[in-house]
């Protein structure tokens, strides 16, 4: 950890945590191919109890949770017991029974139909399957609202049991998808995802502070999720993801703190090798890096149709992005600095992290405050990556890319 970038990070970091514009606490590091080059922390975990915000604070990791499970995925094709492109029903019938969702009725009743194609685990980790969620499809909304459609974060077997919004294969949209990839690894392994986890992606990367289920301890180390107010205030809410949920959900359900993530982070920057073992062949990376979409898919804005748990998102408007089977990819240099062919992605309570494969970092910025796409935190987040480019090049961008990668 160089005092420059140290310096330079702490600075955004205690920005962020201070004035009128703020985050309640944030935890942000940064990792090169050997070690973390920054861990820092400020802020509060809670601003009712004023409880200090420190790098080993556990989050609710949302949607960062995706690209572990989809390692795992990726674990089973190495083994031979995952064909990407069979039909996924093949591993989960209960996949093969659902129907697309072609509008309502005049009575307000879904108007469902066959698919006309079938599901493969690749287009559920491409996100082309047809699942969406509820916070950034208005379908969905309704289906939630009208219907009794149980909210994703409520990780019940209801919850994924949804209509498809397209035909398989048909475009990108963001949903459910990773969650039936985990119900088909468990399938497939016959042990609890959790399980699994621990055993081929925690234990070869010396992770012990990731959970789908926390401990008496990471419960008392844990961020409290806030909301921001109309009026830029924040409170706490005392909303957190289920422990002991009925589903262990692989799109967003895992407990963890930023420091045990970056070891994973690490694992893609040299290759699939963890600090105990290997994770992942060289091959299987190089095959799972890769822009996965068709040439006239891409990942596109995610509309907040609830605004009480999402803005209006999207990274780097106007550059090209694609997805590969784990990660979004800017398919274009971003104005942070990020090369074309990096890798990232979110978790809802506004959790960030890139990995840049070409020159060797990784980072990872967790706050817990709804809704997504807050406009403060996803500033500093970009604040934060830029400054790690500008540092460690020794140059300053413009004024002006900096405010086009926060859109």
């Amino acid at each position: 950890m160089t005092e420059q970038l140290k310096q330079a990070c702490d600075r955004v970091l205690t920005d962020i945590t201070t004035g009128d514009s703020r985050v309640p606490g944030v935890v942000a590091m940064l990792t090169d191919r050997d070690a973390n080059i920054y861990e820092g922390a400020a802020g509060a975990r809670n601003l009712d109890t004023g409880a200090e915000m420190t790098t080993d604070t556990v989050f609710a990791m949302f949607s960062t949770t995706k690209a572990i499970a989809a390692t795992a995925a990726m674990q089973c094709v190495e083994d031979g017991l995952l064909d990407l492109d069979a039909p996924a029903r093949e591993y989960r019938p209960e996949i093969g029974e659902l129907q697309v969702l072609d509008g309502f009725h005049a009575d307000g009743s879904p108007r469902l139909r066959a698919p006309n194609r079938e599901i493969t685990t690749r287009m559920l980790l491409l996100h082309t399957a047809g699942f969406g969620y509820d916070f950034f499809n208005e379908n969905y909304r309704r289906l939630a609202d009208e219907h009794g459609q149980p909210s994703i974060v409520s990780a019940t077997r209801d919850a994924i049991n949804t209509p498809l919004l397209f035909d398989p294969g048909e475009r990108w949209e963001y949903g459910s998808n990773i969650d039936w990839v985990g119900q088909i690894i468990e399938a497939i392994r016959g042990r609890p995802l959790g399980d699994v986890l621990a055993e081929r992606i925690y234990a070869p990367l010396n992770i012990t502070d990731m959970a789908f289920t926390r401990t008496d301890d990471m419960k008392a180390r844990s961020a409290s999720i806030h909301a921001r107010n109309p009026d830029g205030s924040l409170k706490a809410t005392g909303m957190a993801l289920p422990d002991n949920p009925e589903i262990q959900m692989a799109g967003h359900g895992l407990y963890g703190s930023v420091g045990e993530y970056m070891k994973f982070i690490r694992m893609w920057l040299n290759d699939g090798e963890g600090e105990a073992g290997q994770v992942l062949y060289p091959e299987t990376v190089q095959a799972a890096v890769r822009n996965g979409l068709e040439p006239h898919q891409s990942v596109v804005k995610l509309p907040g149709v609830i605004p009480s748990l999402s803005n209006d998102a999207e990274f780097f408007p106007g550059l090209r992005k694609g997805w590969s089977c784990a990660f979004m990819r800017n398919e274009e240099p971003a104005p942070t600095g990020r090369p074309a062919g990096a890798l990232g992605w979110a978790g809802l309570a506004n959790l960030f992290y890139w990995i840049d494969r070409e020159t060797g970092i990784g980072g990872f910025w967790a706050t817990q405050i709804l809704p997504f796409a807050d406009a403060v935190s996803f500033t500093g987040y970009m604040d934060f990556e830029t400054t790690t480019y500008q540092t460690l090049s020794g140059s300053t961008p413009p004024v002006r890319e900096v405010e086009a990668a926060v859109g």
